[in-house]
């Protein structure tokens, strides 16, 4: 309901304060079945402790559902300086709670803990220093046309948050639980720059899109979004592919080592993933969350397919589906959102052409000095500096050089 605030032109004050009074009736009660389902999940594991942490760690719905509306807000104002503010202490300060508590001897609370803290410490600050406050009203009317657009997103996200946890839930529950860790490990060194940029996206281009009265203009802007987007991607996916064991060594240590290869194929899926994610507010400024809603289903569908006949493979099957499943996710996702604007998936993959065969050059030209230089025993931080920046500059320098459009594009940022 607050993506609803964000794309409604003029919300009122009875907008905002009757979604926040629906989000928080709907955060309690939604704390309370996770709380009842506790023990079941704790069975599901194996794992008696994981009833209290659950319980614990899913008071974070109730924490920020004080402050969903707040960031909606924001959101729409498009303040994300202030947002940021807000985030930095939180992210401290929670860091700080968790750290301590690690090394004290809390083991995985400090992890629950940690959670708990930044959660809170930003509830605190959007209420200290944003002015607006709620007021307890419920209007019905308010109510019914903000929860007939948000209730089809509640379900999409839902329907994608469960989905993007039954890798590891399937994983957990078949595979030993050092396969666990070095999947999820290498899932969480790939996300780490795709979900900033994701997260990022996401808050801007909706609220900029919604501004935004021509389907003309529209499509030009998404054009803009996409070309820098898939600039930034490609070229650092390339890093993490090229250089997965040295990250992984340096950052994670040797044992961590078999990591790589899930890091290498799931990098390639993480190309096209920010992409995927921001084309969808094309269908929720537009009003269609039914729409996003179908394909959500008809996504996930395919992707317990994929997920099934990667099973009979191990956990590199497993990887290999969630790859397939990511980029038929891009197609889907293009294709609708691009036949709204009339922006073709044909067009949209000629205009990223040049940045990807520009990418791949550059790879295959990395990729051969780093084997040549193998017989050399290089620290790996100079490596990944020496490659990863390498790698970084060509594609950018290159990309420009041979797409006029996306040098214009560029240019025009740094007026």
């Amino acid at each position: 309901m607050t993506s609803s605030l964000i794309r409604t032109k003029t919300p009122e004050q009875k907008d905002y304060s009757t979604v926040f009074v629906t989000n928080l009736i709907v955060s309690c009660s939604v704390y309370g079945l996770v709380f009842i389902a506790a023990p079941y999940i704790a069975a599901f594991y194996k794992q008696a402790v994981l009833t209290d942490i659950v319980r614990v760690l899913a008071l974070s719905f109730v924490i920020r559902s004080f402050v969903a509306v707040h960031v909606a807000k924001l959101t729409k104002e498009m303040n994300f300086k202030l947002q940021m503010q807000l985030q930095i202490p939180s992210a401290i300060i929670g860091g700080g709670v968790g750290v301590s508590m690690a090394y004290t001897g809390y083991e995985v609370w400090s992890l629950v803990w940690l959670n708990l803290a930044q959660a809170l410490v930003f509830t605190v600050q959007n209420w200290l220093f944003i002015p607006w406050k709620p007021s307890l009203v419920f209007d019905k009317e308010k109510f019914k046309h903000h929860f007939r657009f948000g209730y089809k997103l509640t379900l999409a996200s839902l329907i994608d948050t469960i989905f993007n946890d039954v890798y590891r839930i399937v994983i957990g529950k078949f595979y030993s639980p050092v396969q666990v860790g070095y999947f999820h490990q290498a899932e969480m060194l790939r996300l780490f720059p795709v979900q900033q940029l994701s997260a990022v996206l996401g808050k801007v281009t909706y609220p900029y899109f919604s501004n935004i009265n021509s389907d003309a203009s529209l499509k030009s802007a998404y054009k803009k979004t996409m070309k820098l987007v898939i600039s930034v991607t490609f070229p650092v996916m390339l890093v993490l592919i090229l250089l997965a064991e040295e990250l992984i060594r340096f950052l994670l240590g040797e044992k961590w080592l078999p990591a790589a290869p899930y890091l290498q194929i799931l990098a390639t899926a993480s190309i096209i993933r920010p992409v995927s994610v921001y084309n969808l507010n094309i269908l929720k400024v537009k009003g269609r969350s039914d729409l996003l809603l179908i394909i959500e289903v008809v996504k996930k569908a395919l992707g317990v397919c994929f997920l099934a006949a990667g099973l009979a493979y191990g956990v590199m099957g497993i990887v290999v589906s969630l790859v397939l499943f990511s980029f038929s996710s891009y197609i889907i996702n293009s294709s609708v959102s691009g036949s709204i604007i009339n922006y073709p998936l044909w067009a949209q993959l000629k205009d990223m052409q040049v940045v990807v065969v520009v990418g791949l050059a550059v790879y295959l030209f990395i990729y051969s000095i780093k084997g040549a230089l193998g017989s050399f025993n290089y620290p790996d931080f100079l490596l990944i500096i020496v490659f990863g920046m390498l790698t970084l500059m060509l594609c950018a320098s290159l990309s420009v050089f041979f797409d006029k459009d996306l040098k214009r594009i560029v240019w025009s940022l740094r007026k």
